[in-house]
């Protein structure tokens, strides 16, 4: 395994880029800790496979640098980065038995056979595939067939690091929770430094330690599944993730106290005036909706409830406040009359966006 440095790291398909328009992938540095799990998330078109491509050797960077464990391998072609990559669709052999498909890998690096049959039976036996070693690839499902995908990936024990792009696309929804598992215990037993890129973010979050979030070409976040959730860095964090997302209302602030049009909402720090798009951001799982009467006593403000949504595990109350849109959780006891209630934030769960970027006020 090895550590990933991307340092000033860009890309652009243009020839001559006049600006951070033309990048496809804005200029970066990251680094990537050796054993570490990751997920790379957003939506299409973000840049997720750009990255994943300049770190794997199959595309050079415009600009910058990628390091393994020290070592310039920007211009190093991918067949000696000693990259294992795992696609959206299997690459294997049909014509071959899964024993065959897995010792593959090993056989191009001349491994000796007792090594190789060690290896070939360890992995099988992690991936639940011990009794499908005789049998044809061509013979089997499209979930065994990329289980063996992943076992190519996984079979050798010197790979810089495994890079997954969507790999469970093809996969029956029943069966992903299955191979996330079993990546994830995977990675615990062999620490493999593992990149993850996927659009589901129920996919990163149950996958990764930590999870990068991009955003047009940008990564706006890095941070562990708790931090996304609680302190989402940018307002794109708290609406890609959750369900639903973070409500973002524009606001004014002064002091602790913010301001969206005539409602005041409290808040856990203070912060001086801003210039700029000035928001502020609160999950709905903080958010309380009380009766129309409960307001003045209660701290809530005024809202118009426009509908409530039944999805089963929660209802989901949608809001409109001094004309904007946002969304509740409310829980099971909660009722709501007429279409008249008011609500009340968390403080400690409120924050506040100049930009799109979260900014700290002073305890």
């Amino acid at each position: 395994m090895a550590r990933i440095d991307l340092r000033t790291l860009a890309h652009s398909y243009r020839p001559n880029p006049a600006g951070r328009a033309d990048y496809a992938l804005k200029p970066m540095d990251m680094t990537w800790r050796d054993g570490g799990a990751y997920a790379l998330l957003g939506p299409s078109g973000c840049g997720k496979t750009t990255l994943l491509n300049i770190i794997s050797g199959l595309l050079v960077p415009s600009q910058g640098q990628v390091l393994f464990d020290d070592e310039d391998v920007t211009a190093v072609i991918p067949e000696d980065r000693n990259i294992a990559q795992v696609f959206q669709f299997p690459v294997i052999y049909d014509t071959m038995t899964v024993r065959q498909n897995l010792e593959f890998p090993l056989r191009n690096r001349r491994v000796p056979e007792p090594e190789i049959a060690a290896r070939v039976a360890e992995i099988a036996e992690a991936l639940h595939m011990t009794e499908d070693l005789p049998r044809k690839a061509r013979g089997l499902t499209a979930d065994a067939k990329q289980k063996i995908s992943l076992g190519r990936g996984l079979v050798r024990q010197d790979t810089a690091a495994i890079l997954f792009d969507e790999p469970l696309t093809v996969i029956d929804p029943h069966l992903k929770w299955q191979l996330r598992s079993q990546l994830k215990a995977l990675h615990r037993r062999y620490d493999f430094t593992m990149i993850y890129v996927t659009h589901d973010q129920t996919e990163a979050l149950t996958f990764a330690d930590s999870v990068v979030v991009m955003h047009d070409g940008e990564v706006v976040q890095v941070g562990t599944p708790e931090e996304l959730f609680e302190r989402p860095a940018h307002t794109f964090v708290g609406y890609f993730i959750g369900s639903p997302g973070m409500n973002v209302l524009p606001c004014t602030v002064d002091g602790r106290t913010a301001r969206v049009g005539a409602s005041e909402i409290a808040l856990a720090r203070a912060y001086a005036p801003r210039n700029g798009k000035v928001e502020l951001g609160v999950r709905p799982e903080f958010v309380r909706v009380a009766p129309a009467g409960a307001g003045a006593e209660s701290g809530g403000v005024p809202v118009r409830v426009t509908g409530v949504e039944d999805v089963g595990r929660y209802r989901i109350a949608r809001l409109r406040l001094e004309g904007h849109p946002m969304a509740a959780i409310l829980p099971d006891d909660a009722r709501i009359d007429g279409d008249t209630a008011a609500v009340s934030f968390d403080p400690a769960h409120v924050n506040v966006y100049v930009d799109d970027h979260r900014v700290e006020g002073e305890a």
